[in-house]
């Protein structure tokens, strides 16, 4: 398997065979190691069991991340993002950028589900292995029923392609975050974005641009992630860092490497399985621990939960504060920043090597 972008020579990836085991996890079953580890039973569990294993690892004896898992909580972080309002006015842009079915319009479906007090698929999800999405979307996110929607827009596009001519193009990622990439844009990987392309906003405004970039990477799909893609998130991230914009990045499906956080999603910050996957995704894009968020977007379920929603909240609430920081820069920087963001686009830029 080789990952690259669409379109663009960028890097030629080494081709690597798939594993099934990471960190002393298997996905179909415990290893040698975790057999030999003390295992906690599960309250209510039975030994001829489900689907997922009645006996666990010991849970950290401190939990990562504190986290309140209250109602009120939970409503004071709605309220926090609800409230929301950036210092120029304009709703802040995220984008979410991921290998196609890593869960990025899962995440703004599952935020927006929320809100709107039931479960529904706002952004257009597929299973398809060539990715649903191949256009430049954005969804504003609503407020709970009777208030103003919320100061806060989530881009989806196209996702990263695993193989040469597939995805979104690197070009194209750059055009979306300095804003020349008009609405409903469809992606073509063997025909990036272009001044002449119809739409383009050769003068994007401070609204235009993205203000946050969101990785998403799919935690049960980690160990057979290519090779290749650490150095591509790391080039990103070389030229998104460069464009004053942070990042974060979301880790999904954590239900589906971790038993015992699929039983209940509060053991997520106590797991020593997440904790692994949220190392292992910090190794891949070269990024602090502290920037992510492990989730558990709403895919089969027809009843929101209030933990799910708590988590999902809380990763929100970090790309606002994120975002946040965008909006201070340009409020101390001013229009030499504008500047500055403007004259880095070019087109005639040389490939870049991994």
């Amino acid at each position: 398997m080789a990952f690259s972008f669409g379109g663009d020579k960028l890097e030629r990836s080494i081709d690597v065979p798939i594993t099934s085991n990471f960190a002393g996890f298997s996905l179909a079953g415990p290893s040698p190691a975790q057999k030999s580890k003390p295992t906690k039973k599960v309250k209510g569990s039975s030994d001829s069991g489900d689907n997922l294993e009645s006996t666990f690892p010991e849970l950290l004896v401190k939990s990562l991340r504190d986290i309140q898992w209250t109602d009120d909580h939970k409503q004071e972080l709605m309220s926090k993002i609800s409230l929301y309002k950036t210092s120029s006015g304009a709703p802040a842009r995220v984008l979410l950028l991921g290998p196609v079915g890593s869960g990025k319009s899962s995440f703004i479906s599952s935020v927006q589900s929320l809100f709107s007090g039931r479960v529904l698929n706002h952004a257009m999800v597929g299973s398809s292995t060539a990715g649903f999405t191949k256009k430049l979307q954005s969804f504003t996110i609503q407020g709970k029923k009777g208030e103003l929607p919320t100061a806060l827009t989530m881009c989806d596009v196209m996702g990263l392609g695993e193989g040469e001519g597939t995805g979104i193009s690197f070009y194209d990622i750059l055009a979306v975050i300095k804003g020349h990439t008009p609405e409903g844009h469809k992606f073509s990987p063997s025909h990036p974005l272009h001044p002449s392309t119809a739409g383009y906003l050769e003068e994007p405004s401070l609204a235009d641009r993205v203000h946050c970039v969101v990785f998403v990477l799919d935690a049960s799909r980690l160990a057979s992630y290519c090779r290749g893609l650490r150095g591509t998130f790391q080039q990103l991230r070389d030229h998104i860092s460069e464009l004053g914009v942070h990042q974060v990045t979301l880790l999904t499906h954590i239900d589906k490497v971790c038993a015992m956080t699929a039983r209940d999603v509060k053991n997520v910050y106590e797991s020593p399985t997440v904790q692994q996957m949220m190392s292992k995704a910090g190794e891949m894009l070269g990024m602090s621990t502290s920037s992510i968020m492990p989730v558990k977007n709403y895919s089969s379920e027809l009843k929101l939960d209030s933990n799910t929603d708590t988590l999902l909240l809380s990763a929100v609430d970090l790309i606002l504060e994120y975002a946040d920081l965008y909006f201070q820069a340009q409020a101390s920087e001013g229009p030499k920043k504008t500047e500055i963001i403007q004259s880095t686009t070019s087109w005639n830029m040389a490939p870049l090597m991994g």
